[in-house]
């Protein structure tokens, strides 16, 4: 089946969909930035999230990278034409995708196209960041800082993404995995990380972010555990970029 739903979204036959999530500020209770997601619809006609194609081990390479600068060419032109300015907009790019000199021939010209200004966008590495070379890595974000971009760290805590390697990459923010969200309020372990983690990322001037809070016992939780942003779907649910514009 992702073989199918792959080659018809390489192929043209089907076009990638732009929904938002809102992420908010835990102690205001205001949408402080929105994630902008791809999705795409499988054969039986449901809405799913392209991060499981990307992450597939038997993906080809060139496929993989292929399919990134699909969505993130999808996700540039949908701002262009529906620009959200009065939030950051974080947007997911593979590691993969940087090290293709396609991706830097385009960033440029798709950031040209938007209303928004650079340093309202924050481009996520997303999983298996730490698979790539770390040097490399932290090259490709100097030349996205360059271009005033920001960069976050997604699924801290999932055991690719380990902290000796956010630290070397100096993020802006970074976004707790849900694996460390998932039940903490049964799980005091849990919690304790969260707020060291919280900790940690207010010393060091860096936007912390729980991600996949699904319930409302995990957000009284990570409320408690003083995370200042929390992102899932006991707080908003992804949305059409359409619907979401205000």
């Amino acid at each position: 089946m992702k073989e199918d739903i792959l080659q018809s979204i390489l192929s043209g036959q089907q076009r990638a969909m732009t929904y938002v999530q809102p992420i908010f500020g835990l102690k205001n209770g205001m949408i402080e930035a929105k994630e902008i997601l791809t999705r795409f619809q499988d054969m039986y006609g449901q809405m799913q999230a392209v991060g499981a194609l990307l992450e597939d081990g038997d993906l080809p390479h060139e496929d993989r990278i292929s399919l990134d600068l699909l969505c993130l060419g999808s996700v540039f032109e949908s701002l262009a034409e529906n620009p959200i300015t009065d939030h950051l907009l974080f947007i997911n790019l593979h590691p993969t995708t940087m090290e293709s000199q396609e991706f830097w021939n385009r960033i440029q010209p798709w950031l040209w196209n938007l209303s928004i200004p650079p340093h309202r966008i924050v481009l996520e590495i997303t999983e298996a960041y730490t698979l790539h070379n770390l040097d490399k890595l932290q090259n490709f974000a100097r030349c996205l800082r360059g271009m005033e971009l920001r960069i976050a760290v997604d699924d801290l805590g999932s055991g690719a993404a380990s902290l000796s390697h956010m630290a070397r990459l100096t993020p802006d923010f970074i976004k707790v995995d849900r694996s460390l969200v998932h039940q903490v309020h049964r799980r005091p372990y849990q919690a304790a990380l969260l707020n060291a983690l919280a900790i940690f990322a207010e010393r060091m001037g860096v936007g912390c972010i729980a991600e996949g809070i699904e319930t409302e016992e995990e957000l009284r939780t990570i409320i408690d555990a003083d995370v200042p942003w929390g992102q899932g779907y006991a707080l908003g649910e992804p949305v059409p970029l359409q619907m979401a514009r205000t």
